[in-house]
């Protein structure tokens, strides 16, 4: 409303001529400009509330979850019943049930609970998008004067489109927001939490990635291409980072110095990750629309697990006291990254005590450095100031690699200072996004009686259900012959047959049965249905229409007939049929009725008569 309320007084500004009205607009816009930066400096803080999307753990870090995208109520109840009874030529009131419900689970979904029970909300939600999408919306994805508002989850600028695709867009959104904040809610110190948190943000890395693949030319900026790529990153970087939590929760010993490299270069490649995010964020329009906390929680990451790749590699050479393994020594000939300042840098081998030891003073060296500059990025921005359990978090290691140090440092030590390569980053863990799995949480379609979507739907069109009576003695037939299931269709009809006389076609879909739908019953059903009415069948056909007649005669048909498709919609055109009188013969008197509905393929051909003698037809 801010936004929409400056906008309009600086287009008043623009084409205004009086200075006591442009006095006047710029007072406005003062109070207006200064409502808007109260109201970005609360979104900040509510993106960089950590406490409300997760727990406080001691020696963690936070992480960063996504806050879910809003939307407004929505009522779809008068756009629904208008294209039931235009489109469907059926009852509105008889889905006035399935409407409500539809309604209710969308209100549901806006504030889902932060668990697998509202992940399953979200997507029954967006499920059930699937079916209303075919039912009542057009190739171009609009729905009559329907619109559909979301906010940014970023930003909080509201954007409005008449295409339900933005609807899907947006509840897959926040789909993958959920995983984020279940997985930062997750216990960090077990195996089991930092298991759960993995899974999570992988899970929200895969339906970003979903929605990246999926949908185009995105209204808001946290579902354009730069953001969900971004997103991805960011995940799968927090998914490294409880990996890295993991293993370090299985070293129990601290003279293991094979697993003491690993974790190191685990460590620095989580800090890598970290980088390609920061990366991304600077050469993309994203770091116009990322929250400020984001933007500086993960610089001190990227920093943060620079240190910790140089503390564990620093803890694992100072405490090994045995000979070097084959495994170790392999590992140290590609510990270093020398990209950047060759071969003739990389620290030789240490294979005595000595050597690792003065090696490990280097890399803690390096640590403590790397610790220092990650507090004084916390300090530096405002946004991670305020933030005490990250202070505590830096500190605490900075202090353990500072006592480290104090233990090594020798007063008669006065050897070179050694600056060694930064650690190599490597991992043994390979990531896979893991993409929303729909099938897991099937829905019922609830507007089940419409028909199959594949042929009653939106984008095909059919003319007013006619209903026929026909009158027939008990040893004639119809004249016609079905084929297809759900719903039935009329593949053939004889000539000079009840049926013809009636108007039935070639084409035709059986909707109804002696009032009953059969729009879903299989042809052996519908014949059965049609052979115990025995000599009185009152049928219903609806004949479908091609699109390209049906744009090109679509203005005079709402102009001449729209009354009457609403009439059709509650009672259908009539016509009955009686059979001729006594005296007549009818060349189909020898056939039974079940004999006339020919189960054949479309290869049979029909039977036709040279002489046919005309029935008497009245219409109603």
């Amino acid at each position: 409303k801010e936004l929409m309320l400056r906008n309009g007084a600086e287009n008043l500004y623009r084409v205004s001529v009086d200075a006591k009205t442009k006095e006047n607009v710029t007072l406005e816009l003062s109070f207006v400009n200064s409502n808007l930066q109260l109201l970005k400096e609360q979104l900040a803080e509510l993106n960089s509330s950590v406490e409300i999307y997760q727990d406080r753990e001691e020696g963690v870090l936070p992480m960063i979850p996504l806050g879910l995208k809003e939307t407004k109520e929505l009522d779809l109840r008068e756009t629904f019943r208008a294209l039931i009874e235009s489109h469907y030529f059926e009852d509105a009131g008889f889905y006035e049930e399935a409407v409500a419900e539809l309604m209710d689970l969308r209100q549901a979904m806006r504030t889902p609970t932060r668990d697998s029970q509202g992940i399953s909300l979200l997507f029954s939600y967006f499920n059930q998008l699937h079916f209303v999408e075919r039912r009542f919306f057009t190739s171009d994805g609009s729905c009559g004067r329907l619109h559909f508002e979301w906010y940014d989850s970023l930003t909080g600028v509201p954007c409005a489109q008449k295409s339900i695709s933005i609807e899907k867009a947006s509840v897959l959104f926040n789909i993958g927001a959920l995983y984020t904040q279940i997985g930062a809610r997750q216990d960090k110190t077990t195996e089991d939490g930092l298991d759960c948190a993995v899974d999570n943000f992988l899970r929200a890395a895969g339906t970003f990635m979903f929605i990246h693949e999926n949908f185009h030319n995105a209204p808001s900026s946290d579902l354009g291409t730069d953001c969900l790529n971004m997103l991805v990153q960011l995940m799968l970087g927090q998914a490294r980072e409880c990996l890295l939590e993991k293993s370090v929760l299985r070293l129990k010993d601290e003279n293991d110095l094979d697993l003491c490299l690993e974790l190191g270069q685990e460590a620095a490649h989580v800090s890598d990750t970290y980088d390609k995010v920061l990366q991304t964020i600077v050469d993309s329009s994203v770091k116009e629309c990322m929250p400020y906390f984001w933007l500086c929680l993960v610089q001190v990451k990227r920093e943060h697990y620079r240190a910790l790749a140089d503390y564990y590699v620093a803890l694992g050479l100072t405490n090994h006291l045995a000979e070097l393994t084959e495994r170790s020594v392999e590992t140290f000939q590609f510990l270093h990254d020398i990209q950047q300042v060759g071969e003739y840098e990389r620290p030789a081998v240490p294979t005595t005590e000595e050597q690792r030891k003065y090696l490990g003073k280097a890399h803690l060296r390096e640590a403590l450095l790397m610790h220092e500059e990650a507090l004084r990025l916390n300090r530096m921005f405002p946004d991670l100031g305020k933030k005490d359990i990250l202070k505590n978090v830096l500190k605490k290691y900075h202090e353990r690699s500072m006592t480290m140090y104090e233990n090594l440092e020798d007063e008669d030590d006065f050897q070179e200072v050694l600056e060694p390569p930064p650690v190599l980053p490597l991992t043994k863990f390979q990531l896979s996004l893991s993409y929303p799995y729909f099938s897991h949480h099937p829905v019922t379609d609830l507007f089940h009686s419409l028909g199959p979507e594949a042929v009653f739907s939106a984008k095909h069109h059919w003319t007013p259900p006619r209903t026929l009576q026909l009158t027939k003695r008990v040893t004639e037939g119809c004249g016609l012959c079905l084929q297809g299931n759900s719903p039935v269709v009329v593949q053939g009809v004889e000539q000079h047959s009840l049926a013809e006389i009636a108007g039935i076609k070639e084409g035709d879909l059986l909707v109804g049965i002696e009032g009953e739908d059969v729009k879903w019953n299989t042809k052996e059903q519908v014949i059965n249905k049609i052979i115990a009415t025995a000599n009185y069948l009152r049928i219903t056909v609806v004949t479908p229409i091609k699109t390209w007649v049906t744009n090109k005669k679509r203005s005079e048909s709402e102009r001449c007939n729209s009354r009457e498709f609403v009439t059709t919609s509650s009672s259908s055109t009539v016509i009955k049929v009686f059979p001729p009188s006594d005296s007549r013969t009818s060349p189909y008197s020898s056939m039974s009725s079940a004999s006339e509905f020919s189960l054949s393929s479309g290869s049979d051909k029909f039977r036709t008569f040279k002489k046919k003698r005309p029935w008497s037809v009245l219409k109603i």
